[in-house]
């Protein structure tokens, strides 16, 4: 007989979980549906109550169910999700030459929330800080430089939970200029930052993305309202000019569970008269 390692049986408690969660991928478990009590679970599983409570925290570390103190179990109700795209860069640049009245009624809020800024409660925070090691080497300028940094949040104003998040870094002598654009009073400002950099001569010719995840804190979990299993994404937004010279870093939280990311890369195409591969028509 060939060696072989013990089959290993998952632990009952996985395997519940398991079945259950095939249930709500069926669909036959619909949202807001309650989940069996853990009496139920015990009767139908033949398990202990230890396992069945280790199945249900295992279907809350997946996202699936909801539940807490006094609650009884349900299949979890998906937010909605906000659909946040490349494409609107290029929209941004566009809306930074129009007129004031039209940049004012189309922000972030109506572009990347499809809720108006009525709806939120906004606030910004402006303040100037050295250049870290880490910026200093993105900007290309000495360590302890002058930096504006911006920081944005919205919230519901019934829940109070957050919206949207975050903060923007720019080497101070780029926008000084325009003593308008280093007071928060202003915010929102209508175009946003491309109209800002505009009114001192600068126009922003690419836009790189950076995207990275983990799970959040438990200070994070709470502002966001996130549940168990649910990370947080983290984009980095790095602006330059033509010249290729990095105006500004802008770093944003976005829960997994309600937003999607996507990416638009117009390709060029190729010469009309370009040569074709061996063996192909």
């Amino acid at each position: 007989m060939e060696p072989r390692p013990t089959a290993v049986r998952a632990p009952i408690q996985l395997r519940i979980a398991d079945d259950i969660r095939i249930q709500i991928e069926r669909g036959e478990l619909a949202p807001g549906s309650s989940l069996p009590t853990l009496a139920e679970i015990c009767e139908q599983w033949s398990c202990s109550m230890n396992s069945a409570r280790g199945a249900i925290n295992i279907l809350k570390a997946q996202g699936l169910i909801t539940a807490g103190r006094g609650k009884a179990p349900t299949v979890r109700i998906q937010p909605r999700r906000v659909i946040r795209s490349s494409e609107r860069h290029q929209l941004e640049k566009d809306l930074a030459l129009k007129p004031e009245e039209e940049r004012a009624r189309l922000g972030e809020a109506e572009t990347n929330m499809n809720m108006s800024i009525d709806h939120q409660r906004f606030s910004s925070h402006y303040s100037q800080v050295p250049a870290t090691e880490e910026f200093a080497t993105i900007f290309g300028v000495e360590p302890g430089e002058t930096l504006l940094r911006r920081e944005w949040e919205a919230t519901d104003p019934k829940t109070h939970v957050r919206l949207s998040w975050s903060v923007s870094h720019m080497p101070l002598a780029l926008v000084s200029g325009n003593p308008a654009v280093l007071d928060e009073r202003n915010e929102p400002w209508p175009g946003g930052t491309l109209h800002q950099l505009l009114t001192v001569g600068i126009e922003i010719m690419t836009v790189v993305d950076e995207v990275t995840a983990r799970m959040p804190t438990t200070v994070e979990a709470q502002v966001w309202d996130l549940p168990d299993g649910v990370p947080l994404i983290f984009c980095r937004r790095i602006s330059s000019d033509a010249a290729g010279r990095v105006i500004e870093v802008s770093d944003a939280d976005y829960p997994a569970d309600r937003t999607q990311l996507k990416f638009v890369t117009p390709l060029k195409p190729w010469p009309e008269h370009h040569p074709t591969p061996m063996g192909h028509n």
